[in-house]
């Protein structure tokens, strides 16, 4: 055991860490660094990390995750470094909650429920609050605890029956009742999205979405490819709700940009399903940026934590372009490795700019490679004619533009999914 800093920040609850390695746990994970991002994770939510605890195990123990020995010897800590809060970094039963909560004399929760506190303290938006707080009512429902005696239930005998159900009955039907009002309003949110979606397809504007590991800098890349100004910040999970720029490219094409949720390893099951309305845009897109931190140490892991999410919500057949982000972090000789290990990839900053044209060539040239070249002739003094020729300027690759005075001969590469719209036009047909 170790303690940390021991500076009172005023408002900021005092919380000690738990993690537990096991046999189970895989060799490449450093339990230091999965404290560290559980660190990052309570100052997310507002506490002030004082004490950190380890313990190897063969297995996780039944009743107390840790044993009896080690809660008893984590409550002594807790007494010393004056924290009112255990944060365990693992899910645990309900049995395992209430049993070490009783051991240490203060309040347990484990990563899930810290998580699922962050996106309610992080949520802004309508959409994003309702999904929240269906993932926190799926979480809670069976972490109820048992009636207490003072909680009126059905008796036996004369003078034992009560009015027929439980304060637990009561908040249960509550909740699932909740449960699927939440459910219905989502539902809806995800028709709309859907309708939005189905708007975009039909303007034939290629979409392009941001994912990657929370704080790995996707919103400041965001903002420097678009020119926006989105709240960006080293904070976990800054950005809940997805947003969509639209963007020029190299070639002048026009795309549509999207910023996402931040993925983790083990983000909790519930959140994926109540976000699935959101990462639908993903799943929806032409082409994925998977933005990497370059400079994080445990980058592999977190590599492995967005595809994993990303094949829970159907988005792994999506083309990937990967983003190596933040290299101002790094020496140019980590720099050179990157680039020599993943030829395919794109080493930026988006803090400082380095990178990013080319990455936007990058973007064209990766949707260019879905493309067929057509040569079309059109009359120019047909207005659905000159209509086709912006879009081609707004959807295509246009390679070459002849112009006469009753005639417009254009060569572009036109993506495959719109080619239908364009081939009834081309030369000689």
């Amino acid at each position: 055991m170790k303690a940390a800093g021991t500076t009172r920040e005023s408002q900021r609850e005092r919380a000690a860490l738990v993690g537990v390695v096991t046999r189970r746990t895989p060799r490449h994970e450093d339990p230091d660094l999965l404290l560290d991002e559980l660190a990052g994770l309570a100052r997310a939510a507002g506490a002030e990390v004082v004490l950190r605890v380890t313990q190897e195990r063969p297995v996780p123990d039944a009743a107390t995750l840790i044993g009896r020995g080690k809660a008893d010897a984590l409550a002594r800590a807790c007494d010393e470094a004056d924290a009112a809060l255990v944060i365990v970094d693992h899910e645990l039963t309900p049995g395992q909650a209430r049993n070490l909560e009783k051991a240490c004399g203060r309040r347990v929760i484990d990563r899930t429920e810290l998580i699922l506190d962050i996106f309610a303290r992080r949520a802004r938006t309508r959409e994003g609050q309702l999904q929240v707080e269906l993932a926190q009512l799926q979480y809670r429902l069976p972490r109820l605890a048992g009636s207490s005696d003072a909680l009126s239930r059905l008796g036996g005998g004369i003078g034992t029956r009560g009015p027929g159900e439980t304060k637990l009955e009561t908040d249960r039907r509550r909740i699932r009742t909740r449960i699927a009002a939440l459910r219905a309003d989502i539902a809806e949110v995800g028709r709309r999205r859907g309708y939005l979606r189905s708007r975009r397809r039909r303007a034939d504007v290629p979409a392009v979405a941001l994912v990657g590991y929370t704080n790995a800098g996707k919103t400041s890349l965001f903002n420097r490819l678009t020119g926006a100004e989105a709240a960006a910040s080293p904070s976990l999970f800054q950005t809940l709700d997805p947003v969509v720029r639209r963007i020029r490219l190299p070639d002048a094409r026009q795309v549509l940009l999207t910023d996402t949720v931040g993925f983790i390893d083990r983000l909790p099951h519930q959140l994926v399903a109540a976000f699935r309305a959101t990462l639908e845009e993903v799943a929806d897109a032409d082409l994925l940026l998977h933005v990497i931190d370059a400079s994080a140490e445990d980058r592999a892991r977190r590599m492995a934590a967005v595809r994993a999410v990303l094949e829970e919500v159907g988005a792994d057949k999506v083309p990937v372009l990967e983003v190596f982000n933040k290299i101002d972090k790094i020496g140019s000789a980590d720099v050179a490795r990157l680039e020599a290990a993943s030829a395919d990839a794109r080493c930026v900053s988006a803090a400082d700019g380095t990178g990013v044209v080319a990455l936007a060539a990058d973007i064209a040239a990766r949707l260019s490679m879905d493309a067929e070249r057509l040569r079309l002739v059109l009359d120019a003094g047909r207005e659905a004619d000159r209509r086709l020729v912006a879009d081609l300027y707004r959807q295509a690759r246009v390679i070459s533009h002849a112009a006469t005075e009753r005639a417009v001969t254009i060569e572009a590469d036109v993506p495959r999914r719109l080619l239908s719209r364009f081939r009834r036009r081309r030369a000689g047909a």
